[in-house]
């Protein structure tokens, strides 16, 4: 491939009712999964991270609200769309399918009611890396692109060793990028994703590059600990790699993180199945928990946001009036309310939505939930307590850039049209 064959500079396109100027050079947008400001600071503070000293001293370094519920589907959906829920439709990793009446991930593209900005891009003439920690949301990510050589490729590194040109538009990932695949509890998983990107970078060029991690230290590993010091250091050094390329870099994360455990050092839950069923009879509600996906090891199925079905003949104002007589529960809203305040599709939502306190989990049943892989006190995310989240780039913002509240999905935006 010729890396510099498409000239994309000095136009735009318009996406989701954004603009956004076509690329003068590769512009790689992170998300950091779980990345709660004070990762990368105190990183910095232990001398292990140069490069994001610079950018915090010399780039652009802005806090941003993610979207809630602050969990990986929906904000990784809203980066890529420019906008939240309520326009793409993906409201959390799992969900009640009205169509099915099943509980089912929300992984599958048919899900995502807009296009990303991906598809849009290469109409353009840009080609286009997606690079994903896991495969659940690989499929999301690159619906709409037409994957091959010299095109676009989207791929994770949970599977990177079935990587076809026909699926992923790429093959021979691990003999390019020089490691086996990692395991899915591990570190090595997210630095594999900024691996490829910098060989990627090297040999395609790619005018986008979009590369998303997984969360699996920050749920173990508060920031400052020696683990994560060593994760953000490891990220460092490929972040260093892609600038010496002339990238424009952006990173943000998808959602903060906050312990959750109490002074015994175990999960701090309410149960929100057993409530109900105290309150209304066996499983005449239902509560979902959009924060499950395949990989529970690490959080349990813990986190703070629920939405609940209620049975005919209960209303959600009355089943709201209780829970905000109880300890632990920020907001308890109908469908209506929690739509309009979060940005949400409501027809994807149950009849309640019930958000927990910076330092509580909702659960289900007590007997539902397996916590024997949470070696360390669980940490996790998704209320309202986890949207604040680092929005950084490594070229500064322009003069007259606007002064707004920032979103973690104005990533493209602040890459694209606001940086110098």
């Amino acid at each position: 491939m010729a890396p510099d064959s498409i000239n994309t500079s000095g136009g735009e396109i318009a996406v989701n009712g954004r603009r956004y100027r076509l690329p003068r050079q590769p512009v790689v947008v992170v998300c950091i999964d779980g990345s709660e400001p004070g990762y990368i600071e105190r990183a910095v503070e232990a001398g292990r991270a140069p490069w994001f000293g610079k950018v915090l001293t010399q780039g652009t370094s802005l806090l941003a609200d993610c979207v809630v519920p602050s969990f990986t589907n929906p904000n990784n959906l809203s980066i890529v769309t420019g906008q939240p829920p309520a326009v793409h439709g993906i409201c959390g990793n799992y969900f009640l399918d009205p169509d099915s009446g099943k509980e089912v991930m929300m992984n599958d593209p048919k899900f995502l009611r807009v296009e990303t900005l991906f598809p849009a891009f290469q109409r353009a003439g840009c080609r286009i890396a997606v690079i994903t920690a896991k495969d659940k949301l690989r499929g999301l990510l690159g619906k709409g692109l037409a994957l091959g050589a010299g095109k676009a490729c989207s791929f994770s590194s949970e599977k990177s060793d079935q990587a076809t040109l026909a699926e992923n538009g790429i093959e021979g990932v691990n003999a390019l990028v020089g490691m086996k695949v990692p395991d899915v509890y591990s570190a090595g998983l997210s630095e594999f994703v900024f691996a490829a990107g910098v060989k990627l970078m090297e040999r395609e060029r790619p005018q986008i590059m979009y590369l998303s991690t997984t969360d699996y230290i920050q749920h173990k590993h508060a920031p400052g600990t020696p683990v994560a010091n060593d994760f953000y250091a490891m990220m460092d050094g490929y972040m260093a790699r892609l600038e010496a390329m002339g990238c424009t870099i952006v990173l943000t994360a998808d959602h903060g993180m906050n312990a959750k455990f109490g002074a015994d050092g175990k999960p701090d839950v309410i149960y929100l199945q057993d409530v109900f069923d105290g309150w209304l009879g066996t499983d005449k509600a239902r509560v979902i928990l959009p924060i499950t996906d395949p990989y529970v090891v690490h959080h349990g199925a813990l986190g703070s946001f629920a939405v609940v079905y209620l049975p005919a003949g209960t209303t959600a104002a009355e089943m709201a009036a209780k829970l905000k007589s109880m300890p632990g529960i920020e907001a308890a809203l109908s469908k209506e309310e929690a739509a309009h305040r979060f940005e949400l599709p409501a027809d994807r939502l149950g009849d309640l939505v019930v958000v927990s306190t910076k330092h509580k989990v909702l659960g289900t049943s007590a007997e539902r939930h397996d916590l024997s892989g949470l070696t360390e006190p669980l940490r996790s995310h998704g209320g309202v307590s986890e949207q604040k989240v680092p929005l950084l780039c490594n070229r500064r913002l322009v003069a007259d850039a606007e002064q707004r509240p920032w979103r973690n999905f104005d990533a493209f935006d602040l890459a694209l049209n606001l940086v110098a």
